[in-house]
Parts: structure tokens; C-alpha cells; sequence
């Protein structure tokens, strides 16, 4: 197949799966080799379908199909770098779950920029005594423990975004720690012409039903500050006007249905405490006479002895 053919072929897929797909994750390739990129089509096989390509390529296809479905121009912007499609219909979720778990562990490389925080942890290393100064060059506190070096302290030796030097490469490297992993990351998301940060996908049922009870609460509360009645405002509209109309059955003569046993409730304490003052003027009933208490049984015994 000569190259045009190709490029005839890379469009005519393109094309077809931007018309069959709602749903495209749009994802980050970077240090992500051929056999890896093999196991996450593998793993993504009937649930969804990972194409790369150029960028060129991907920008004039996305052109050509905005004719007739203007809202996926809204991608354009995050074809940049090395970027792949992962189309998917439904479960978003799930098929980010795939992607995270097909991540490979990475030593750090040399005049790369650090991913992530890295942390050598302290213990034992089983590097020899005579490599304490690699240590001491990277300001790592050691000591010698049982004819090995040790690591005194957790020490933090890369940030994310610092450019990684060949003695902390060749240290993690000594240690054998890989501090990074590697796979498709996920940009951004364009879900049936909406675009949105991958962060959302991390929201849980709770965390959307709680926002959505704080937007509907700051409703609520500016409808009853400027007095404009909506459906969050109503409610508390009407409670708000019972209390008053209750307020005033209360302190006067007035009543209605729902105020007769709050107008209940606030005479009963009434008569209970009138009770015992009613009483205070009546003469108390005569208490029934105590049992005599009967002489010890040891006066009588000295009564007797000595008569």
C-alpha cells in the first residue's frame, strides 16, 4: 500500500469512528513504547478503540467532519503533542480504570523532567562503606550499619517538573527504584460536544450530589434575599409564612387547623404549672399517722433484769 493509500485509509477510520463514537478520551503518550501501547489495545478491545497518528492528519479529518458536526472542532485545541483518541461509548469510568492499570514501573533517565515527587526512603541500602561520599554528594545523611551503608532519613531528592540529574538517575538506579510509571494519561474529555477536564471523571455520586446541594442552597438563598420565587425558594417561602401566620394564631384569638394543636401544646405546660398553684390554698390533707416505732428489744431486757 503506497503512502497516499494509507493516508486515504488513516481518514476513511478516523472518519468513521468520529461518526460511530460520542465519546472520545483524548490521551497523552509520552514514553509509552510499541509493546505496551499493544496490551492497552488488547485490554481496551470490545469496550473501545486507541488510535494514533499525526496531528496533521488528525486536525484536517476533525475539519473535514465539522461540517456536519460543528461541536467536535471543539478537540482542535488539545491536538497537540504526542496525543492519541481513545473512542468509547458508555463507561467512562471503566475505561479509564483500564488504562490506569496498564501502567509500567520506569527507572529515572537523565535530562528528563521528573513526572512526580521522589522520595528515597531511609534503611538499609546494601551499598559498600567506600560509597558513602555518592551520598554525601547528593546531601544524603548516612551511616555505616553492619558493614553497609544506611540511609539515616527519608529524603526527598527530585520534585515534579526538575530536570533529572545523572547522580539521582545513578542512584535510584544503585537502589533499584523505579519512582515512575508510565501509560496513557487522560488529558481531556469530550463527551457529545462537551469538553471538560479528566479531574471530573474522579467525582464521586456523593461529590456531584453534594455540589448539587450547595448550588441549590446559594438559589435558595439570593431568591429570598432579592424576593424572586423559584422552585429551591418556594419552599422555604411557604414555611417561612406559616411560621408567621402560626406567630400570630398564637398570641391572639385566631386559629386554624394546623395551629390547634401547637395552641394545644402551648397550654398544656400552662395548666400543669396552675395546677399546683390552685392547690396552695386548700388545706393539705391530714398524712396518716406514722407506725410507732416499737422500743428496742434490749431496754426491755435491762428493764427486767433490774426490777
Amino acid at each position: 500500500m503506497s503512502g497516499g493509500e494509507r493516508k486515504q485509509a488513516y481518514f476513511t477510520k478516523l472518519n468513521q469512528l468520529l461518526q460511530d463514537y460520542n465519546k472520545i478520551l483524548i490521551v497523552g503518550a509520552d514514553n509509552v513504547g510499541s509493546s505496551q501501547m499493544q496490551k492497552i489495545r488488547k485490554a481496551l478491545r470490545g469496550k473501545a478503540v486507541l488510535l494514533m497518528g499525526k496531528n496533521t492528519m488528525v486536525r484536517k479529518a476533525v475539519r473535514s467532519l465539522a461540517s456536519t458536526n460543528p461541536t467536535i472542532s471543539y478537540v482542535l485545541p488539545y491536538v497537540k503533542g504526542n496525543v492519541g483518541f481513545v473512542f468509547c461509548r458508555d463507561d467512562l469510568n471503566g475505561i479509564k480504570k483500564v488504562l490506569t492499570e496498564n501502567k509500567v514501573a520506569a527507572p529515572a533517565k537523565a535530562g528528563t523532567l521528573s513526572p512526580s515527587d521522589v522520595i528515597v526512603p531511609a534503611g538499609p541500602t546494601g551499598m559498600e562503606p567506600t560509597q558513602t561520599s555518592f551520598l554525601q554528594a547528593l546531601n544524603i545523611p548516612s551511616k555505616i550499619v553492619k558493614g553497609q551503608v544506611e540511609i539515616v532519613q527519608d529524603v526527598k531528592i527530585l520534585v515534579t517538573g526538575q530536570k533529572i540529574g545523572s547522580s539521582e538517575a545513578a542512584l535510584l538506579a544503585r537502589l533499584n527504584i523505579k519512582p515512575f510509571s508510565y501509560g496513557l494519561i487522560i488529558n481531556t474529555v469530550y463527551d457529545e460536544g462537551s469538553i471538560y477536564d479528566a479531574a471530573v471523571l474522579d467525582l464521586s455520586d456523593a461529590d456531584i450530589l453534594a455540589r448539587f446541594h450547595s448550588g441549590v442552597q446559594n438559589v435558595a438563598a439570593v431568591s429570598l434575599s432579592i424576593g424572586y420565587p423559584t422552585v429551591a425558594s418556594v419552599p422555604h417561602s411557604i414555611v417561612n409564612g406559616f411560621k408567621n401566620v402560626l406567630s400570630i394564631a398564637l398570641t391572639t384569638e385566631y386559629s386554624f387547623e394546623k395551629a390547634d394543636k401547637f395552641k394545644a401544646a402551648a397550654a398544656a405546660p400552662k395548666a400543669q404549672v396552675a395546677a399546683p398553684a390552685a392547690t396552695q390554698g386548700k388545706p393539705a390533707k391530714e398524712a396518716a399517722p406514722a407506725p410507732k416505732e416499737e422500743e428496742p428489744e434490749d431496754e426491755d431486757m435491762g428493764l427486767g433484769l433490774f426490777d
